[in-house]
């Protein structure tokens, strides 16, 4: 099927050139920061925050009087992101040095490092890495106060929670309560947490946040031009469907399903042999390096695979520390994977990342993609795919099969939000109001009135919109069950509530009307007619300079993937979905029925009759359910 996102950037080189000491666009928006005692970075895969941890790090130990540092990395293979690196070279005051010993993400036993890193904390040496497990069973076994004076740096944020059991999420909100250590937070992900937050708003608050979007990564790059975001439907094994999009003309990483996945066979192995087998025959594998090569069907040429699925340790550790070390193009051609490589691993050739069964971590999503958004000279173009399965009504499991595929394009919707341009909105007060470019003026629109409505939409906008996205009733409303404006103004500001139970009902406006333009314009065609740009909405293009409020929020901000959806699979396919949307269909309430009742004159007005619980159309039936609903509620009022 096509693309349900494509995007172009302008190939700016801005956000790859340094400065003079040594620096990316983002590393000197982090810098600019260096004096917070709290710092979260959120920025894209290959943006730099390993280094900007270096920069930052160094700044505080030289100028701040901080006395060490330790990074903790979810996985020991990531740690060679923080190794020594020469910064002077390219003009900053210092170098980063981690000396062999205090590098403790090497083999070993969690308690023989947890002593290693107490000597770390207790001695001289100012520099270390560890993992996140040995930072946990470290924190439950020494005093605390030996973090007193310590940076602390934490690599892949989004594996704290504020849950309970989150032991990470524990030791954070423990160290920032009970020590004077400065944290750096870093993520690749703009969905940490998905369902779960990162940090209570009480803690999460007390972060400096520098965010670095998507489409400036992207738009400054020198090489890649376009990425595309699309979906591959199957029914039956995967297995015999993966030959309709596996092409390895194309640097690709391919994931494989977890075992506990619908979408399994249950045997991994057996699945990695039935891909190789689509592709062509094993010429033979080497015993240095582990890399597979495969002889194609359909011309003799050799492909170089890697397999982190197989469990034999010697096996994977050969094949594991290859792909670490690559430095060609040459090297690989295919990464067959299952839990690796999805974060921290950097393979800048990647031109495909494509990925089997639905990930129920928009997180995860994110981390995938980002393995194939790398600017490298082999590609002006990139793709992710994710290969689903197609609910089919005669499986039992066809209400989890719908619920994964709208979950799978939400998540193109989202990522279509975080990579598009993005515009500043603005009240137009009167004709003559003049817009900086990048700025949008729009009728009645509300601009931000309070620091906290400020803070929520310059830092937080695409983790609300990330939770708005996977709300059990939003993914219900979105294929058009609901009418837009009840999306708009009764759903969304709801979910702002929950999120920010601290913030005014004026706030809650504010930024629902910044959710719900921002979106809308993004998910929007715009053209450019000699002076004038229009954008296309509701069906008709209109004039940016006619552009209000009360417009927009009758526009589903959601709507266009499922129309692309509707296109792409059959109408017995749409039926099944829809079915089993209506089966466990969000209910009426006032609110909704209230916006809905003009609605329904209007249908009586132009139709002569009342709108039909019968009809085809999701949003005639609705009329007619909100219809239902007002006249119970009446009865029961005795009016």
């Amino acid at each position: 099927m096509p693309d349900l996102v494509k995007v172009e950037y302008a190939r700016t080189g801005e956000s790859t050139a340094v400065n003079s000491l040594g620096m990316r666009e983002m590393q000197r928006s982090a810098y600019a920061e260096r004096d917070s005692q709290y710092l979260l970075l959120k920025s894209p895969p290959a943006s730099g925050k390993s280094r900007a941890l270096m920069f930052i790090a160094l700044d505080k130990l030289f100028n701040q009087g901080l006395k060490k540092v330790l990074v903790s990395v979810p996985e020991r293979t990531i740690a060679s992101s923080f190794s020594s690196t020469k910064l002077t070279s390219a003009g900053f005051f210092a170098d980063w040095v981690v000396e062999d010993q205090n590098n403790l993400c090497a083999p070993g036993t969690d308690s023989g490092k947890v002593g290693a890193l107490r000597r770390f904390l207790e001695g001289r040496d100012t520099t270390a890495i560890c993992t996140h497990a040995t930072l946990r069973f470290a924190h439950d076994a020494i005093d605390e106060s030996l973090f007193d004076n310590v940076v602390l740096g934490i690599d892949e944020f989004h594996h704290v929670s504020a849950d309970e059991a989150s032991r990470l999420g524990a030791l954070v909100r423990s160290v920032m309560r009970n020590t004077n250590a400065h944290i750096i937070a870093m993520t690749g992900s703009y969905f940490r947490g998905d369902a779960v937050p990162v940090l209570e708003p009480s803690d999460e608050e007390r972060f400096t946040k520098v965010t670095y979007n998507y489409y400036q990564q992207l738009n400054g790059y020198t090489y890649l031009k376009s990425l595309g975001i699309g979906y591959h439907f199957y029914q039956g094994r995967y297995t015999d469907a993966i030959h309709e999009i596996l092409d390895t003309n194309k640097k690709t990483i391919l994931h494989i399903p977890s075992v506990q996945s619908g979408e399994s066979t249950k045997d991994k192995l057996r699945e990695v042999d039935q891909i190789l087998d689509t592709i062509g025959e094993i010429d033979y594998q080497d015993d240095h390096t582990g890399v597979i090569f495969v002889k194609r069907y359909n011309d003799g040429r050799i492909i170089k695979v890697a397999d982190l699925v197989n469990d034999d340790e010697s096996q994977r550790s050969k094949i594991v520390d290859y792909v670490r070390s690559m430095t060609a193009l040459d090297d690989i051609d295919l990464i067959i994977a299952l839990g690796m490589a999805k974060e921290g691993f950097d393979w800048p050739w990647c031109e495909h990342a494509l990925t089997v069964g639905y990930r129920g971590s928009l997180t995860e999503i994110i981390q995938i993609i980002g393995r194939c958004t790398r600017d490298s000279p082999n590609k002006t173009h990139t793709q992710f795919t994710n290969l689903i399965a197609q609910p089919d009504a005669s499986d039992d499991e066809v209400k989890v099969a719908v619920n994964n595929m709208l979950k799978a394009i939400t998540a193109s919707l989202l990522m279509e939000q975080v990579i598009a341009p993005n515009f500043k909105f603005k009240t137009k007060r009167s004709p003559d109001d003049y817009s900086d470019p990048g700025e949008l003026l729009i009728k009645g629109f509300k601009e931000p009135s309070t620091s906290r409505a400020r803070n929520i939409i310059e830092t937080d906008l695409n983790d609300l919109k990330a939770q708005i996205l996977q709300d059990q009733l939003m993914l219900k409303a979105m294929p058009g069950n609901i009418d837009p404006e009840v999306m708009n103004k009764v759903l969304i500001p709801n979910i702002i509530r929950k999120r920010y139970p601290d913030i005014t009902e004026d706030e809650v406006e504010e930024v629902r009307e910044y959710v719900v333009t921002d979106s809308v314009i993004k998910n929007s065609e715009i053209k450019e007619v000699g002076d004038k740009r229009f954008v296309l909405m509701a069906g008709k293009f209109v004039n940016i300079d006619d552009l209000n409020i009360d417009l927009i929020d009758t526009v589903n901000p959601f709507q266009r993937a499922f129309e692309i959806l509707s296109k792409s699979v059959t109408k017995q396919v749409l039926k099944v979905i829809q079915d089993v949307i209506d089966a466990t269909r969000v209910q009426i309430d006032e609110a909704e029925a209230l916006i809905l009742w003009p609605k329904i004159q209007a249908f009586y007005r132009e139709h002569g009759e009342k709108p039909s619980i019968r009809s085809n159309d999701p949003l005639q039936r609705r009329m007619a359910e909100a219809l239902l609903f007002l006249q119970k509620q009446r009865r029961e009022q005795g009016v």
